[in-house]
């Protein structure tokens, strides 16, 4: 049946009309005209007519802001998922509401740390030791979620879980592990890693400067470590230096307040402002033999420790990305622009979907890489490749997320500015993009391009 025959039957379209509001319309269209214009109408046109009438009113639904494209959470455990959501909870009830203020004034939240410390996630994947015992799976995914909402956590976390209690779980003696490990985990006691120095970063393999000299009292150490996550309050340090005796590089547990030990806080960083970076100074620092790593007695034993990590960063890189993505979405879906939100506009919608392409590329890889690691077969390039592929489309994606919010997006209220500079530093750390880059060339090559 028909919903209007002739011009009687548009009338039903003003019938809800007062006579003040009819006077008023009459005054602004041609009701004649208009009339008209809905007795030519066909039913079609008629019938579009009256949804857009019905739903003028109601507010459009919109989808729920979903990063993970592909549903690769569906894969996880239900007590994974659970503790994946419990995780990101914590961060954005705990960590959200502050990070931006201490992101601008280079300050660490120390009163976030005992909060931490309750989760016992630290030392995620080691078996015993007071430690979860976890897939590498979760240590990235956790990391992922921390990254999300501020890279910097994420950084104390992983120099903390990965770097430094890797090093004792690896490396250290049975009695070393039993005194840091379990207080580590419940971060009574807080850790730092010394590697990268003023004037050797890519080249730590085979260019450490910092020395270590056996005595009769242990060990004396001398020289400088740079950019060290947590070192101004570290309670431990692992620093890394060659032996003068035999040119092989050793692991040493120096403790805070040792004699010979200074620290300086590192100032004006653009990312990572949260992390406490420190310039470490080792003067004649004597080490007990107590306290040296008796099992990290080449660089080869400092590389199982990066490469045991170095996952883990690829997966921080796609928490910020996620994070900037989730945040210029929401803005878009609120931001109106010529009486419409930007995101129903073609070249903001063009914008989104190159992000979301890249995040979710991101995310199907590192998935797969953490699978390889818990099967053991992760590889020295596997991780490579990831660093440098998550960390490239991180820059892309952060910059995408800028572009689509105008002249907020530099502003932290809206929290992408910091995701955008932050992307800078995990593009860099743990490898630099082209000594990656080598490694993964070395590997489909056969040839080593390193100098």
């Amino acid at each position: 049946m028909s919903i209007f025959k002739d011009i009687r039957g548009a009338v039903e379209l003003l019938k809800h009309i007062d006579i003040r509001q009819l006077s008023a319309l009459s005054r602004k269209v041609d009701l004649g005209a208009a009339m008209k214009q809905l007795s030519a109408m066909d039913e079609t046109q008629l019938q579009g007519l009256m949804k857009m009438l019905h739903s003028s009113g109601r507010k459009k639904e919109l989808p729920e802001i979903n990063p993970d494209f592909y549903e690769l959470s569906d894969k996880l455990t239900p007590d994974q998922r659970a503790l994946q959501l419990k995780v990101r909870n914590f961060m954005e009830t705990e960590v959200a509401p502050h990070v931006n203020d201490f992101w601008l004034r280079d300050e660490f939240p120390y009163d976030l740390i005992p909060k931490m410390g309750e989760l016992r996630l630290a030392g995620i994947t080691y078996e015993g030791y007071d430690c979860p015992n976890l897939p590498f799976l979760m240590e990235g995914v956790l990391a992922m979620e921390m990254a999300r909402v501020d890279a910097s956590i994420a950084t104390f976390f992983g120099v903390q879980s990965g770097l430094t209690m890797g090093s004792i779980y690896l490396c250290g003696s049975e009695e070393q592990k039993q005194e840091w490990l379990p207080a580590m985990n419940r971060m009574e006691k807080i850790g730092a890693f010394g590697l990268t120095e003023p004037e050797v970063g890519s080249g730590a393999a085979g260019g450490l400067t910092t020395t270590c000299k056996k005595t009769a009292d242990g060990w004396v150490l001398n020289g400088q470590k740079k950019w060290i996550g947590n070192a101004t309050f570290a309670d431990v340090v692992v620093i890394w230096a060659r032996d003068e005796a035999d040119g092989e590089v050793k692991g040493f547990l120096v403790r805070k307040n040792s004699p010979g030990f200074h620290v300086e806080k590192i100032r004006g960083k653009m990312a990572l402002r949260i992390v406490q970076n420190g310039l470490i100074t080792l003067t004649n620092c004597v080490v007990e033999e107590k306290d040296r790593l008796p099992h990290a007695n080449s660089f080869k034993d400092t590389a199982n420790v990066l490469r045991m990590t170095r996952a883990g960063v690829a997966w921080m890189a796609v928490g910020c990305a996620r994070g900037a993505y989730e945040n210029a979405l929401a803005y878009t879906r609120t931001r109106k622009q010529f009486g419409k939100p930007i995101a129903s506009f073609q070249l903001i919608q063009n914008h989104l979907v190159e992000m979301i392409s890249n995040l979710t590329a991101m995310q199907t890889l590192v998935f797969r890489l953490s699978e390889l690691q818990d099967l053991g077969q992760l590889k020295d390039e596997h991780a490579s490749l990831a660093k440098v592929f998550c960390t490239l489309r991180t820059r892309d994606i952060v910059r995408g997320a800028r572009e689509v919010m105008g002249g907020n997006g530099i502003l932290l209220d809206y929290n992408v500015a910091r995701f955008v500079a932050d992307a800078e530093a995990i593009y860099s750390y743990e490898g630099t993009k082209e000594i990656n880059t080598l490694i993964v060339g070395r590997s489909i090559t056969g040839f080593s391009a390193f100098v």
